[in-house]
């Protein structure tokens, strides 16, 4: 079930399974989603925003996938929550986790509620957090919150867990804690993490001042956590996350698999690049309008256009496009883009941290540093990006490979949807610099593409 399916188009699996297009705020849609089916997995999480608007998205969600579990006769959900205790004084955050528990849980279809905390693996912002903070700060001002203790659980394991659960021979209604074998402060995952990465001890200076008003920033500056999620994350982390409850049946955690091993699978994964989905694929869905809908009509669109012929095949240049971000760089003025990248962190913006999940492949949906896939066509060669970061305005770049006699075209387009006063001065500021990147940006896609048919010959 997805809100779009055409983000899954070019997902490995996706001739495997059916794709159907539902939200949970639309209750109509639910009914369709459910239709057929025995069993479900509730993996909705509601974050952006307020602590009270992503309460409010979560509860009304629940309560609409409940109603039509009821109708659709389910036998089975089986939700994945938030580790901690409903004695504590949990944050708002972790509050909503369970309250959503709850929900599901009040309605007559049996709910099997599997509470986590850290989960080990590409898809976990928590995972990232750590990761991140890890390898950006070598030295760390110690906020309160790197004392609290976390059980940590391998991506693999939570798997297993689900998917043995549709095994169990009747329906349960049942809430269990699942954890690894360690117990950690974030402060020794952190410093297991350098070591299995292979980075020197992190030295942590106590500074108590800077508590979780002042964390979700540094978290904004060094990590790819847009400073909005980090902050109800880093308001999590001022209690335990130990599991109290008993484990589901066969997964006790002295079996389950160690801390040390989940981060090198993980680690290995991601240097590999068979990382098949990151927690900033489902962030922020594309947002708005694309170039050219009617919505748009009329508005002051602003255009770079640039056309530049190539020797090299039309595979060969659109490689060269879909290689764009990531660890190679815009192809002109990297300093420039980084530079902007920074600017962006600082005044609130997802900057380039985000990276790419693979160097070469792109889906429609994910994340490309500050950019989102909008759409990409791998038989008419297009690829469309929409940025993310903070402009007064909205803000595409795209590209479409042609042939042109026994080489290629390529045709790069800027576009530039300004908000206001604001939205024209700032297009007009940039323009000095944007028109000689995006005419190098242009012509050293096109000489790459070259180098690469001159070698494959």
């Amino acid at each position: 079930m997805s809100r779009d399916p055409s983000q899954l188009t070019l997902d490995p699996w996706r001739d495997q399974v059916e794709v159907v297009a539902a939200d949970a705020l639309d209750r109509e849609s639910l009914d369709r989603a459910l239709e057929g089916c025995d069993s479900a997995y509730y993996l909705i999480h509601a974050m952006k925003g307020s602590p009270r608007s992503y309460a409010e998205r979560g509860r009304a969600a629940a309560q609409n996938f409940s109603a039509a579990a009821e109708r659709a006769g389910l036998r089975q959900i089986v939700y994945l929550g938030g580790l901690g205790s409903d004695d504590e004084d949990l944050s708002e955050h972790l509050d909503s986790r369970h309250e959503v528990g709850h929900i599901l849980a009040s309605g007559t279809t049996p709910v099997v509620e599997l509470r986590a905390a850290v989960i080990i693996g590409s898809g976990s912002m928590s995972f990232e957090m750590v990761r991140h903070l890890t390898e950006v700060l070598p030295i760390m001002m110690r906020p309160k919150w790197v004392r609290t203790r976390c059980q940590p659980i391998a991506v693999r394991n939570v798997l297993e867990i689900l998917v043995s659960i549709l095994d169990y021979p009747t329906p349960v209604d049942e809430i269990y804690d699942i954890g690894g074998p360690d117990i950690f402060t974030y402060l020794e995952m952190m410093q297991v993490y350098a070591e299995v990465a292979g980075l020197r001890k992190r030295i942590v200076i106590p500074l108590p001042i800077f508590s979780q008003r002042l964390s979700p920033l540094l978290v904004g500056l060094a990590t790819p956590l847009p400073v909005g999620v980090a902050r109800p994350l880093i308001e999590s982390l001022s209690i335990d996350v130990v599991a109290t409850r008993p484990s589901p049946p066969g997964f006790d955690p002295a079996g389950l698999m160690p801390y040390r091993e989940a981060l090198e699978r993980a680690l290995s994964r991601i240097a590999h690049s068979e990382v098949e989905t990151r927690w900033s694929d489902a962030l922020t869905a594309p947002a708005g309008p694309l170039p050219g809908d009617p919505a748009w009509s009329g508005a002051a669109m602003k255009v770079d256009r640039r056309v530049v012929a190539s020797s090299a095949s039309v595979d060969d240049l659109f490689w060269a496009v879909t290689r764009i971000g990531g660890d190679v760089g815009y192809y002109s003025m990297n300093w420039a883009w980084i530079a902007r990248g920074w600017f962006d962190r600082l005044i609130g913006g997802v900057g380039l941290r985000r990276g790419r999940r693979d160097p070469e492949e792109l889906r429609p949906g994910e994340a490309l540093d500050f950019f989102r896939v909008v759409a990409i066509d791998l038989h008419r060669r297009r690829l469309l990006l929409q940025a993310e970061m903070k402009v007064p305005g909205t803000a595409w770049l795209g590209w479409s490979v042609t042939p042109n006699g026994e080489g290629s075209r390529l045709i790069q387009t800027a576009r530039f949807v300004p908000k206001g006063l604001t939205g024209r001065l700032y297009w007009w500021s940039l323009l000095p610099f944007h028109a000689p990147i995006f005419r190098r940006m242009a012509n050293r896609i096109a000489r790459t593409a070259e180098r690469r048919s001159k070698t494959s010959v």
